[in-house]
């Protein structure tokens, strides 16, 4: 057949909107300062904690352990909605980044080249948090009173039956079960690896058929971003609250003393995420010769509200914005790469996970070899790439890391205190390692297309929208 009766590919035929459309939920958020409220609800809570605390003794400890409890309430309903609407809100991103890519040899391009950028940084973060923490040695910092409280305390025991460390014969078994036999099960448990390759399965699929049959689906994946959006804004309207009872909660607990100890902890996190922080501004210098701190301002309405969320998913329509109107990278990069490294991009999570580790390690007089510690950083790399954008979820992956090593699960009773604000800061490293893979992945992944005329052609589909209403645009294909 001739060339030019040669059919163009499906996928330079269909354009949805895109996920920044629905930034409106969260401005808002932005002008209203929520970072702000935020810290004051923070501060707030440790006040309270301390004097509602059995440490004051102003009151009876069994009162205070109720009190604590219904404080936390408003918390627990805020992590509830949030874990409730980030595995529909990423399917349904992921599916509609993949929609949005330039063509099949681009898209092919920008996925190998994003998830091999994402191992490499996941696997230095790691090694930062490793190094900091046998450095600094934190958990010799923790008094062996609080490590005898928590072995005692039923409140943080995990079921290390259901915990197994995998022999090498094993492998090859557990690699076929990341492909979800079972879709359905996997969005409802939340499994995020599997939901993340069905979504890229399902995606792919779509944008290799003809656009009058996947526009229908594309655009009920539309609706559905609609309606996850709207859900994060009302549960965003409980942070500040959420926040003040969760930490008044866990300060009520723990107490004055258990706190000061574990602010040697608290800082060697903070310092890693810092020092991880530096990394992405060196490579936004030595690969794109920008100005890191000018980088720095251009994300800022980002970080803070990624700092607010503690959710890298719930800020997503904000970072493809700023990655789009403020960093000029292209539409095609953005809408793909922003949703994937919401999912698996979890340097921040990575590098806490590494040093809560050795940290509890230590508090439990447990010396890790280096066989313990490559398995550490192979066990915490695996599960970065399958930990839920939401707050709270990287404790909990922690108990699979702690286990793998033979470090009691019930050292998290001594860390989750202090999680909330670790949990915040490490979301913000997070976006911004996605923001910068944004930047990366606009100059290291060419198109046919220039910036300037795909942005153009963005906006002319963007006017087509005002006046017809649609949310996914089929271009006609002109006739030979």
């Amino acid at each position: 057949m001739s060339s030019r009766y040669k059919l163009p590919e499906p996928l330079t035929l269909i354009h949805p909107r895109s996920l920044k459309h629905l930034n409106y939920h969260l401005q808002e958020l932005v002008k209203g300062r929520l970072w702000l409220k935020i810290l004051i609800g923070m501060l707030l809570g440790i006040v309270t904690g301390l004097v509602l605390g059995p440490s004051s003794g102003f009151i009876d400890p069994d009162m205070s352990y109720t009190i604590g409890e219904w404080l936390a309430l408003p918390g627990y309903v805020f992590l509830a909605l949030l874990q409730m609407i980030v595995v529909p809100l990423v399917f349904a991103s992921i599916i509609r980044g993949i929609a949005a890519g330039e063509d099949m040899e681009q898209l092919k391009r920008i996925g190998v080249r994003t998830v091999g950028y994402f191992l490499i940084t996941t696997a230095l973060a790691i090694l930062i948090g490793l190094t900091l923490a046998l450095t600094i040695n934190p958990g010799t910092y923790i008094s062996s009173e609080l490590v005898q409280n928590t072995m005692s305390s039923d409140a943080a025991q995990v079921d290390d039956s259901t915990i197994a460390t995998p022999e090498v014969s094993e492998l090859p078994g557990m690699i076929t079960t990341i492909l979800p036999t079972n879709p359905l099960g996997a969005l409802a448990t939340g499994q995020m690896l599997q939901v993340v390759i069905f979504s890229i399965i399902i995606g792919v699929a779509l944008v290799s058929m003809a656009p009058t049959q996947s526009k229908p689906l594309l655009e009920l994946l539309g609706s559905l971003q609609e309606v996850s959006m709207t859900v994060v804004r009302w549960s965003m309207l409980l942070a500040p609250i959420a926040v003040f009872g969760l930490i008044s909660k866990f300060t009520l607990n723990l107490g004055i003393d258990a706190l000061a100890g574990m602010l040697v902890y608290v800082g060697t996190v903070l310092l890693g995420l810092l020092v991880m922080l530096f990394v992405y501004m060196l490579i936004i210098l030595v690969v794109t010769k920008k100005n890191p701190i000018e980088f720095l301002r251009t994300i800022k309405d980002v970080l803070l509200l990624a700092f607010s969320t503690s959710s890298s998913a719930a800020v997503m329509p904000l970072s493809i914005k700023t990655a789009e109107e403020n960093m000029n990278v292209r539409p095609s990069i953005s809408q793909f790469v922003i949703p994937l490294g919401a999912t698996i991009n979890m340097n921040g999570t990575a590098l806490y996970q590494s040093i809560a580790a050795v940290f509890l390690a230590q508090a439990f007089g447990i010396d890790l070899g280096f066989g313990e510690l490559v398995l550490i950083m192979i066990t915490v790399v695996g599960a970065s790439i399958g930990t839920p954008s939401t707050p709270g979820v990287g404790i909990v992956i922690l108990a699979m890391i702690l286990n793998s090593v033979g470090i009691p699960t019930a050292g998290i009773a001594l860390i989750i205190g202090v999680d909330r604000i670790l949990d915040m800061s490490r979301t913000a490293v997070n976006v911004t390692g996605d923001l910068v893979t944004c930047v990366i992945m606009d100059k290291w992944v060419s198109g046919k297309k220039t910036a300037n005329e795909e942005f153009i052609e963005v906006a002319n589909r963007e006017a087509h929208r005002r006046v017809h209403g649609e949310d996914v645009i089929v271009t006609q294909v002109e006739e030979q």
